[in-house]
């Protein structure tokens, strides 16, 4: 697309874009924005091939990254932005990107991702999600489109998220480590995960107090091992919150008065297992277990 491409080109450097817009990153939005073109092309490259692909970016900003996924030959972006001064200074790149981009006045916590799709006349399956996502509601984003994949496994192509650090590696931490938690086995569960590479505080305007982590996650066809959403939620919440506990009692407060240790055995596990020694398919036993005492 090589008009497109031109007439990104010819606009003002970011820099300028967010001196004209007075676009001093605010707190409470937990905006950061990346300004380096390398690492932008970088993330848009990550998420694989994008020419035609419909793209639901979040939070972007003064539009770095929404340079670089539509220079990447994206068919349509649908890019997620709550600060009107954001909105305002990406009208140019609106203009230049010719019915590519639509630039949506929305929570992405509330955003339904089917109909914002459909909203645009596209058929909501094979969804690329990218984004550098702000650090104080990452995980609750990522909840979400898990909570989506368990309803719809079609829905996205796959997400690729820049993170804190500290964060994406819970994302794929391996049992029996410190990392390992109820974000890793919801994530590995509906996923698979593979961090692509790192970013220097630097690199971002402000520069945050963090190192940040470009992670993919590509939907699974079908889930790990059988389980219900709900089920694998109340299981996993309740037996890290507690990690440092045996399950028995970590459990208490899902299984009721003495029932902790029956859901255990029939789930095949050891009552004196602490959560972080269990695997992915022992959660989803556990969870099954459980689901047969709510019915």
């Amino acid at each position: 697309m090589p008009e497109i491409d031109t007439a990104i080109a010819a606009l003002p450097p970011l820099r300028d874009v967010i001196a004209r817009h007075q676009l001093g990153a605010r707190k409470a939005l937990g905006q950061h924005f990346l300004l380096d073109l390398n690492l932008t092309a970088r993330i848009a490259r990550a998420s694989g091939p994008l020419e035609g692909a419909t793209v639901i970016e979040v939070g972007p900003g003064p539009g770095g990254l929404t340079r670089a996924i539509l220079s990447a030959g994206a068919g349509r972006v649908i890019a997620l932005e709550k600060d009107p001064r954001c909105r305002e200074a990406l009208d140019p790149l609106v203009a230049a990107a010719k019915g590519r981009l639509a630039v949506i006045d929305a929570d992405a916590l509330e955003a339904d991702a089917a109909a914002l799709a459909r909203a645009q006349g596209i058929e909501p399956a094979g969804l690329r999600i990218i984004g550098n996502l702000p650090y104080n509601i990452s995980t609750a984003l990522l909840i979400n489109w898990l909570r989506e994949i368990t309803g719809a496994p079609a829905l996205y192509h796959s997400l690729v998220l820049t993170v804190q650090k500290e964060v994406a590696e819970r994302f794929y931490a391996a049992p029996r480590t410190k990392a390992y938690g109820r974000l890793s086995i919801m994530c590995q569960w509906l996923t698979e995960v593979t961090p692509c590479f790192d970013i220097g505080a630097r690199a971002f305007t402000p520069p945050p107090k963090v190192t940040s982590t470009v992670v993919r996650l590509v939907p699974r066809p079908a889930p790990l091992s059988p389980a219900r959403w709900k089920d694998m939620e109340a299981v996993t919440r309740a037996a890290f919150g507690q990690r440092r506990k045996m399950l028995r009692s970590s459990l208490r407060q899902i299984a009721g008065p003495d029932g902790e240790v029956a859901l255990l055995e029939r789930a095949g596990i050891d009552p004196k297992s602490r959560p972080e020694e269990l695997d992915i398919g022992q959660f989803c036993a556990l969870a099954r277990a459980f689901g047969e005492t709510e019915t």
